[in-house]
């Protein structure tokens, strides 16, 4: 297995643009390109190592997060997406202890250009429409597939917001939603993630010194949510994203094929 190296410049040169990237978009930008940090570190990392080494990181954000939306959220619609996401979770984490590193790039390099192509569909005015009727079924459903692709690749951003989308029109109350849901979701994480050894000594000791990044990027992120454009941000989290999800399928797709 690929050792994490901090003192690395490789390894940092991506680390840190990723964790703070993740941090704006939990902060500010509804979550969703928080995904971008695991395929940026699966190209230096085993995929697992990157899944968790995120984690602990992803969880100090969400502290952050809930402190500065605090009892801003939606509960009613956030509830029925926590309850489900933890079916999700666990199918996720049978799935994964019997999945090789190759198969979870494949995945996670499509999970990157499937959101990509998400995001330009909304930007193109595709929105989805709010449906009558069952919609604690619909928030657990969706809530159960960001619960698998949240432990999978930390992409659960994309279905709890096809979800949320359709019944959100505040985007405060929707950032402050998403901040619960993914706390929620990452506490959840974190037993099966320990079981599976998926965090270990090693990620948590570089976890420490990406700590202040995670912090920073959040803050930014809250800080933005007031006053910067979406549209530059998401356009450089997309590229970055197309491109890393391309060299992800490539490096999976032969890996498998030997």
């Amino acid at each position: 297995m690929t050792s994490i190296d901090i003192a690395d410049p490789g390894f940092l040169m991506l680390a840190v643009p990723a964790v703070l990237i993740a941090g704006l978009s939990k902060g500010g930008f509804g979550a969703g390109a928080a995904f971008a940090a695991t395929p940026m570190l699966a190209l230096v990392l085993t995929p697992h190592q990157a899944v968790g080494l995120m984690l602990p990181l992803l969880m100090i954000m969400d502290v952050t997060g809930i402190r500065a939306y605090w009892r801003r959220w939606n509960w009613t619609e956030a509830w029925p997406i926590m309850l489900g996401s933890v079916l999700g979770i666990a199918l996720a984490a049978s799935v994964f202890a019997v999945t090789d590193a190759d198969a979870v790039r494949l995945l996670i390099g499509a999970l990157a250009l499937g959101f990509v192509g998400f995001e330009v569909a909304r930007d193109r005015g595709w929105r989805p429409a709010a449906p009558k009727g069952a919609a604690r079924l619909r928030g657990a459903f969706w809530g159960a597939t960001g619960g698998f692709t949240s432990f999978a690749s930390n992409a659960g951003g994309p279905p709890v917001a096809i979800h949320l989308l359709a019944r959100m029109h505040d985007k405060t109350t929707y950032q402050a939603t998403t901040v619960l849901i993914f706390w929620w979701i990452n506490i959840v994480k974190i037993g099966p993630f320990l079981s599976l050894g998926l965090v270990s000594r090693e990620s948590l000791a570089a976890g420490l010194w990406l700590a202040p990044v995670a912090v920073a990027g959040m803050l930014l992120g809250v800080w933005g949510h007031k006053h910067l454009p979406e549209r530059a941000y998401f356009l450089l989290v997309r590229t970055l994203l197309a491109i890393t999800g391309c060299k992800l399928l490539w490096d999976g797709a032969r890996g498998l094929l030997g």
